[in-house]
């Protein structure tokens, strides 16, 4: 039977001020009328049934999710209570998912991707579940085809001539990539046998937890006492104990990158990693001076500029160029388009001011 876990622990950071720690991006409505956490349930609808849907989130989070997704159970979201990056996030899911059933297949994706259609996603998505059913050590991964040499997205090597036959093209990794410089990601794009990593896997539980156990024991010795009390009353306390004892790691580093049987679909569908500011113009569209605007707001000679608001404050823009304005009840964020990177820095000086209000 198909499981399916969504990964929904992430900060957010970029996004500040409206992303922040009780209500990161995930719980934002960005580029829809949905927030991203319920489109990508959204997106699972029908390809298995909401007990068989499990969201590992940040703890302080539960609630909220929750409340946005009342028709799952509530046993279905999980909160961690230290953040140990993607590695011990799966093993619990899969630990999670195999106790219920330990042949099941599940399929693993983030809560901050922007995806479409959501039928062929689907189709994809019981395409790698089909190649795993063929070889159960298999693990399956999606590709993103590159439109431009990318520095912010992890990449994929393919190799040979693909899998004869497949519905969706699908070959074996040559190996995976980290994020690379200008250069690097130009001769990436050149060779045409790269792909973007979209961080959506598809596998056995047992498959990965094996994996885990082979090639980070230590973190599996503590994923396995976490899995010895699920659906007991000791499942609270010993998730506290042994998943904060973790070391974290990205399950890149963990398995991927050292497991032999690894295939690459070419996503058929849409994909974009809504990672800041700027990806918001992408994928809403902008008028015919390039701004994008969200709320109530005037624009005078203004272009290339975002403009994200409520329909309770005006804003308004003069004389702006490739500029990012964020009005948040208690914040307000005004930078140029080229600096972006630096809202991170906004973040760290936040804390460093222990001005928790704000963060």
């Amino acid at each position: 039977m198909l499981y399916a876990t969504i990964m929904a622990g992430g900060a957010g950071t970029r996004f500040w001020p409206a992303s922040r720690k009780k209500s990161p991006k995930q719980l934002l409505n960005l580029v829809g009328n949905r927030s991203m956490i319920q489109a990508t349930v959204d997106r699972l609808e029908g390809l298995c049934p909401p007990e068989n849907l499990l969201i590992v989130t940040n703890e302080i989070l539960v609630e909220p999710i929750a409340q946005q997704l009342p028709g799952l159970p509530a046993s279905s979201v999980i909160g961690e209570p230290a953040k140990r990056d993607t590695a011990p996030c799966i093993g619990l899911a899969a630990a999670w998912v195999a106790a219920k059933d330990p042949e099941a297949t599940m399929v693993v994706m983030p809560a901050d991707h922007v995806i479409s259609p959501n039928d062929v996603l689907q189709k994809s998505l019981q395409h790698a579940a089909n190649l795993v059913e063929q070889d159960p050590t298999r693990i399956v991964t999606f590709g993103i085809k590159p439109t431009y040499p990318a520095e912010v997205f992890g990449y994929i090597e393919r190799q040979g001539d693909g899998l004869e036959g497949s519905e969706f093209p699908s070959f074996e990794v040559a190996r995976f990539r980290e994020k690379p410089d200008a250069k690097t990601a130009a001769d990436f794009l050149a060779k045409g046998t790269f792909y973007w990593n979209a961080g959506i896997f598809v596998w056995k539980a047992k498959t990965i937890l094996d994996a885990l156990e082979k090639h980070q024991p230590e973190m599996f010795a503590h994923i396995q006492k976490i899995a010895s009390t699920i659906d007991t009353p000791d499942f609270q306390s010993t998730l506290e104990t042994e998943f904060t004892a973790i070391k974290g790691t990205s399950i890149d580093y963990a398995v991927m990158e050292n497991y032999d049987n690894v295939l690459v679909v070419e996503a058929p569908f849409s994909w974009d990693d809504l990672g800041n500011w700027t990806a918001v113009p992408r994928l809403k569209g902008a008028d015919d001076q390039g701004n994008t605007t969200t709320g109530k707001s005037i624009s005078i000679d203004s272009t290339g500029t975002l403009v994200q608001g409520d329909d309770d404050h005006l804003i308004v823009t003069v004389g702006l160029e490739d500029m990012i304005v964020v009005r948040t009840p208690d914040a307000t964020l005004i930078a140029s388009r080229k600096d972006e990177a630096k809202i991170k820095q906004v973040v760290a000086e936040l804390q460093s001011r222990d001005w928790k209000e704000y963060l």
